[in-house]
């Protein structure tokens, strides 16, 4: 396009050669390019949201993205490496929104609300998008007059990545074949229950004291990507919780004779997992908080700077006049500001989502800032160690301390105060992706108004997979157990009852061939916990816990384990919030978790991921560990190789860790998928739903004593961890 009419542009990035020049123009933002990164965007988006609930953790989704753009389009024809690059750029939104969805709205279900699909998709949309749209004034300023000394680690590897695909440098079979093992060792496993998933131990001597692994793919695969020292760390505090806590809540309880709080059973009587559940559970919230916390304090110098420079770089750049070149179109600057308000004003035209005008409010302004700093702190950390729920965590506090003074202290003021604080995590979360997809278009020659758009179509298809996934998992894994509370009635306005303690929702559900009143209990109520409950229609007594698949307290009925998708990162939202507007907390277990984590601070250790390590199953962290072990053995045999970026984040070891990740997350979505399908008659057969594939096949029950032997299940894992090993060592 020509130039010489218009003025020249100001240099911003002085000896900045992108690798397609702004004088050429190839294929880029096209129908196959963006459909395929929606694709690839709504697969990755649903294998994030089961990871993120599992272990309260993501991983970048936009290399495995590029190389399965390259992979794709060399089968279908030659591709630019524009048109890869939007793909990758479609397709890590789902990613990044899918984060901050899970740490934040499954804290609605934990406080015995329902959580639709409309209801996730909309904050989904919202934040999604108004990330995006609050990072187009803040290209110019970070990516470009930056350039240089905000390095943007994933988005250089990325560039580096796409680079090397467009030479051919590139082993996309590696994700493909792990995909493949991974889901089928998944399926067999979970789906068809060919062997143990959760192989265990238990003493009978050291009261209390137990370990397990859940030896699934994907657990192995995210352990090889972080490495040994946070997979470690992640172990060190499950061990510490269940060979420490727990016994020692066990040896010094097993002696009482009355409940310390309002847990149903006595100390005595409790599993290890029940200890958990009710004790260690808020130990670990408490470290997992205040680590989150200081972990935000910390980065206090890096925020103010990075806000400072931020805005004074966005004031200089609004000022210049705009270039004509392709490598610097943005979107109009005028979306930026109409399109923030129009979004918050949506939210509070929607009264399921129980946001106001000062909600609205407190979204552009908390929105702004933490996309400021979310952005400018992955230049520097990468995603990967942005504390985006720190952030979230600070906002939710400073919103729930508003509605306290404001005597906004309604139970249902809590979905409010989360449904902003799940916008607030999506639009810093996505604000930093989208940095790093505009650091990768920067390098590689992208035309940043393309991009834009790009992020866009994915924030919004990837958000119609989130919400779904979501409610399937929830559904899939919900349990209804017998509960009984001998003299105690659930109805609004019970005599000597807070009449916040119960909700009344007006509708029944049909269970055990009749039919039962269904309530939500808001605070403690004659040794009731929170939640959703079935209660006699005439009595009003307690008949069973309607216990959700996400974040439920049930871990086992008759000595038999349920799956639960533990969703850490969301209870500590739904405790903060519970906590400040109910002021209805066991505080002293939630101080000793923030004794703890100053304890490992002062220490010198990273807190965060002990603190989540006590929060978290030992079953998860021990899995993780063991691909962790697996990377340590790896770098030692490598050692003194001298690889790029690009060669390691693009290496055999990484791809297919990557490859077990997605193949084992989407297994379980799967199954949880066929299993709802098929609830009505694993209701008919009076067998979990989860279980009724497996029940009908009945290969447990040909494999017989193999397929419940904890040694068999170990061996399966370790050969998958040897094939593991086997490539990445090549």
């Amino acid at each position: 396009m020509a130039t010489a009419s218009v003025p020249r542009p100001k240099p911003e990035a002085p000896g900045h050669q992108p690798y397609i020049s702004a004088s050429q123009s190839p294929a880029e933002l096209t129908i196959r390019a963006v459909a395929l990164g929606a694709i690839l965007g709504i697969v990755f988006a649903a294998s994030s949201v089961y990871l993120a609930l599992k272990i309260g953790l993501t991983v970048s989704a936009s290399i495995p993205i590029a190389v399965l753009a390259v992979a794709f389009f060399s089968t279908l024809g030659k591709s630019t490496i524009l048109e890869n690059n939007i793909v990758q750029t479609t397709g890590s939104a789902g990613e990044s929104i899918a984060a901050g969805i899970v740490f934040t709205l499954p804290a609605i279900l934990l406080l015995g609300y329902d959580l639709t699909v409309g209801k996730v998709a909309i904050v989904a949309v919202v934040g999604g998008v108004l990330g995006i749209l609050l990072m187009i004034p803040l290209r110019r300023a970070l990516i470009v007059k930056e350039h240089g000394r905000l390095p943007y680690p994933e988005g250089t590897a990325c560039a580096e990545v796409l680079i090397a695909g467009e030479k051919g440098g590139l082993q996309a079979r590696r994700l493909f074949q792990a995909f493949g093992i991974a889901f089928a060792y998944k399926f067999l496993m979970a789906g068809l229950r060919g062997w143990r998933e959760y192989p265990g131990w238990t003493s009978r001597t050291y009261q209390g004291a137990s370990i397990s692994a859940e030896v699934s793919p994907e657990l192995m695969g995210v352990g090889y990507i972080i490495g040994p020292r946070i997979a470690g760390y992640l172990f060190a505090g499950g061990f510490l919780a269940y060979m420490v806590l727990i016994p020692a809540i066990k040896l010094f309880g097993s002696g009482l004779t009355e409940p310390i709080f309002a847990e149903p059973k006595l100390i005595g009587d409790m599993s290890p997992s029940e200890v958990r559940a009710h004790f260690v559970f808020y130990i670990g919230a408490g470290a997992v908080a205040t680590a989150g916390i200081i972990a935000l304090v910390r980065a206090i110098p890096t925020i103010v700077s990075a806000f400072r420079s931020g805005f004074d770089d966005l004031r200089g750049s609004l000022g210049e006049g705009a270039s004509r070149l392709r490598t610097d179109v943005d979107l109009p600057i005028w979306i930026t500001p109409v399109g923030a308000v129009a979004l918050a004003l949506v939210l509070t035209l929607l009264p399921q989502l129980a946001v106001n005008l000062l909600g609205a409010v407190l979204i552009v302004i908390f929105g702004f800032f933490f996309v400021v700093v979310s952005s400018r702190i992955t230049g520097e950390i990468g995603v990967s160690a942005n504390p985006v729920s720190g952030m979230t965590i600070a906002a939710l506090i400073g919103t729930a301390a508003i509605f306290l003074v404001i005597g906004w202290t309604g139970v249902d003021h809590r979905v409010g105060a989360i449904t902003i604080a799940g916008v607030i995590a999506v639009s810093a979360a996505n604000a930093g992706a989208t940095s790093q997809d505009l650091k990768t278009g920067y390098l590689v020659g992208a035309t940043p108004r393309r991009q834009q758009i790009a992020i866009l179509v994915g924030a919004v298809t990837s958000a119609l997979a989130i919400g779904w996934t979501i409610a399937l998992l929830n559904t899939t894994y919900t349990t209804i157990v017998p509960e009984r509370h001998s003299g105690v009635t659930l109805s609004a306005g019970a005599p000597g009852a807070d009449e916040r303690s119960v909700t009344t929702l007006g509708e029944t559900m049909r269970h055990d061939g009749e039919e039962w009143e269904v309530v939500r209990v808001n605070l403690p109520t004659g040794g009731v916990q929170p939640g959703k409950y079935l209660v006699d229609p005439a009595t009003k007594e307690v008949a069973y816990l309607v216990d959700p698949g996400i974040g439920g307290r049930i871990r086992e009925i008759d000595g038999r384990p349920i799956t639960k998708l533990d969703s850490p990162k969301a209870t500590i939202m739904a405790l903060v919030t519970d906590g400040i507007l109910t002021q209805r907390l066991p505080w002293g277990l939630v101080l000793i978790g923030v004794c703890l984590t100053l304890a490992i601070e002062l220490m010198g250790l990273q807190s965060l991921p002990i603190a989540v390590g006590v929060y978290l199953p030992i079953s998860t962290s021990a899995s993780m560990f063991a691909g962790g072990i697996i990377r340590w053995m790896v770098e030692r045999r490598r050692s003194g190789g001298g690889e790029s970026i690009a060669q390691v984040e693009s290496g055999p070891g990484v791809l297919f860790s990557s490859g077990l990740i997605a193949g084992g997350a989407i297994a379980g979505v799967t199954i949880a998928g066929i299993a709802a399908a098929l609830v009505a008659r694993a209701d008919a057969a009076q067998v979990p739903a989860a279980e009724y594939l497996a029940h009908v096949v009945g290969l447990q029950e040909k494999l017989g004593v193999f397929a419940q032997s904890d040694l068999v299940s170990l061996a399966a894992f370790a050969g998958l961890g040897f094939v593991l090993y086997r490539i990445a060592s090549r």
